[in-house]
């Protein structure tokens, strides 16, 4: 029985992967430099005015806890932005790493197939001599 996850890797497109991954890094790169930027201006919403007309203290609270409230979201995206450039970089080494083994198979693949047809000559040699 094939080991499932040996099929699996088997199937990935491993050309297309490596290909890609500077790409999903640069992106990466992108989306940092675009979070880590200076944060756009937020326009006001359109809400319907309420009935009773608020103070100029509860406008005030009202905007503070606005501008709280972004900054915490702000941080929350750059944060997040963070993890995923870091992932994308990670994946970038990952996918080296795999590339090079892949070509260390292949070469310890061809010294096994030497390996074995010395084996079968040197016992044709042995059995006809």
């Amino acid at each position: 029985m094939p080991i499932p996850w040996l099929t699996v890797l088997q199937a990935v497109p491993w050309g297309e992967v490596i290909r890609n991954a500077p790409k999903v890094a640069e992106g990466a790169r992108t989306l940092w430099n675009k979070a880590a930027g200076p944060a756009a201006p937020v326009s006001p919403g359109t809400t319907q005015a309420p009935a009773v007309q608020p103070t100029v203290a509860q406008l005030q609270a009202g905007l503070l806890a606005s501008e709280a409230a972004v900054a915490e979201l702000q941080a929350q995206m750059q944060s997040a932005t963070q993890l995923i450039k870091e992932l994308a970089d990670q994946n970038t080494q990952l996918v080296r790493a795999v590339e090079a083994q892949r070509r260390q198979l292949r070469w310890l693949a061809g010294v096994a197939v030497l390996l074995l047809v010395g084996a079968v000559l040197g016992g044709l040699r042995l059995l006809a001599g």
